[in-house]
């Protein structure tokens, strides 16, 4: 009977900065594949760069993560606790004659670089000292692994295909520093065979590390595990991703009013199709992706299909999880949720009048802040154009009239409304943008019956009140 392995994927970030959308679509990757297959999930910190490595980076990603609702089974494992483990494998590459001690300091290196560069040749290390048979050299000393030289590395990319590389052109890599740290090449490799990660799914700017890697582990004498190099992903105008194509960090996006099953919907569809189909639940992802539809080409990044599909999803979800979201950007605008005001319903009321124009959750909750707050902040130039002396009776007249309506509904309050366009000769868009104004400080809201219906009667007739005194001052 055949064992079918358990699939193992991990995450491996370093934390030098914020997690980028380039970041987290990989990461959606491996999140996928792993509950495709019943498998497992494992988050890793590369943090072996000590200069750069923050905890506050850390924490920015682990956020990210958990934003977007990707969660781990295991980890976050930190490299930095591994060190003596690198160190240990390292010097059993030595002790069996796969590493030797080199001695080139990196200005001797950087001359031969240029000399080389200069005569047109190949800018590899030239392996002087791979013959020398140094055991304890008195001088600082990286360790360096003894790379094939003849034959090729060919590798069975899940995305690309088959991989071929030529040993001829590779580099005896450094994997012990002169200062004792292991490089990202050595500690990826014993991290990746420890851990069990029987797939290694990561951006195709890792390609030209493959052929680096699989040597070691067969060195090492684990086995390789299965590579899919995702595609890049580019700004609109094809080069690499960064800030001046918009924003790159997913936490950038939280604070923009994004959903973050938005923002994980359109990075899948990043390189990634299931036919024509465009919003997918995390259900429907999980059962249908696979490799045999990620193309092998880099994808381009369009803010406008990221809001569209936001607004869609505004539109869309529950709207209790989309009044969840709304606070903290309700309370950014100075709301307190402990306040009394509240439109009638709650704030889930006023959901499904706004959700249809928002574009992000930011917009919305400008739009909800009228319905919530008292006073209502007016804008200056609306009132000057729509609260005059001469529109002052016909906001009288309904007033009072609207005072004896027991039930504030539409069909209570069209009848009123439409008897003062007759007595007073307007137009209802004469009529109802001053009522517009006066209720919610604005000129635009969701239509005059629904404001006044959410609003209550109440605090509709009081906002009345108000702008007619505003108007007699």
């Amino acid at each position: 009977m055949k064992t079918v392995m358990s699939v193992r994927v991990r995450f491996a970030p370093s934390p030098t900065g914020y997690l980028h959308v380039g970041g987290l679509r990989t990461a959606l990757f491996n999140w996928l594949f792993a509950r495709r297959h019943g498998g497992q999930f494992i988050l890793r910190i590369e943090d072996t760069d000590r200069d750069r490595s923050t905890d506050a980076a850390i924490e920015a990603i682990l956020d990210g993560l958990r934003w977007a609702g990707l969660d781990w089974d295991e980890g976050p494992h930190r490299q930095s606790d591994r060190l003596d483990l690198y160190r240990q494998k390292a010097m059993e590459l030595l002790d069996r004659g796969q590493a030797y001690w080199c001695v080139c300091t990196p200005e001797e290196l950087e001359a031969r670089r240029k000399e080389a560069q200069a005569k047109g040749e190949s800018l590899q290390y030239d392996g002087r000292c791979r013959e020398r048979g140094l055991t304890n050299p008195a001088e600082p000393a990286a360790l360096r692994f003894r790379s094939p030289q003849e034959g090729q590395t060919v590798v069975e990319d899940l995305i690309k295909g088959t991989i071929t590389f030529d040993n001829a052109v590779l580099d005896d890599l450094i994997i012990l520093r002169s200062n004792g740290y292991p490089t990202y090449n050595l500690s990826v490799v014993i991290d990746d065979a420890l851990m069990g990660i029987t797939h290694v799914i990561r951006g195709d700017d890792h390609v030209n590390n493959t052929p680096r890697q699989a040597p070691l582990f067969e060195a090492l004498e684990y086995p390789v595990p299965q590579f899919a190099h995702v595609p890049m992903i580019l700004g609109e105008d094809k080069s690499r991703l960064s800030k001046r194509h918009g924003a790159t960090s997913v936490l950038a996006y939280e604070e923009m009013g994004y959903l973050p099953q938005a923002l994980v919907n359109y990075l899948v569809r990043l390189g990634w199709s299931h036919g024509d189909q465009e919003i997918f639940s995390i259900r429907e992802m999980i059962e249908k992706f696979s490799f045999d539809h990620v193309q092998p080409s880099a994808a381009v990044f369009n803010p406008e299909k990221l809001q569209w599909l936001n607004a869609e999803y505004i539109k869309q979800g529950e709207v209790r999880h989309i009044a969840e979201g709304l606070l903290p950007f309700l309370e950014k605008q100075g709301y307190n949720r402990g306040g009394l005001v509240q439109p009638q319903g709650g704030l889930e009321a006023v959901i499904p009048h706004l959700r249809e124009r928002a574009k992000t959750l930011v917009e919305m909750a400008d739009w909800t802040m009228p319905y919530i707050v008292e006073p209502v902040a007016m804008d200056e130039a609306a009132a000057g154009k729509f609260l005059t002396p001469a529109i002052a009776p016909s906001l009288r007249k309904f007033v009072e009239r609207a005072t004896t309506i027991e039930s504030f509904s539409k069909e209570a309050l069209e009848p009123v409304v439409q008897a003062i366009l007759e007595e007073e000769r307007l137009k209802m868009g004469k009529f109802a943008q001053p009522l517009r104004v006066a209720l919610t400080g604005r000129t635009f809201s969701p239509g005059i019956y629904e404001v006044m219906e959410l609003l209550g009667k109440d605090r509709t007739l009081k906002r009345l009140e108000r702008a007619i005194d505003r108007i007699g001052s």
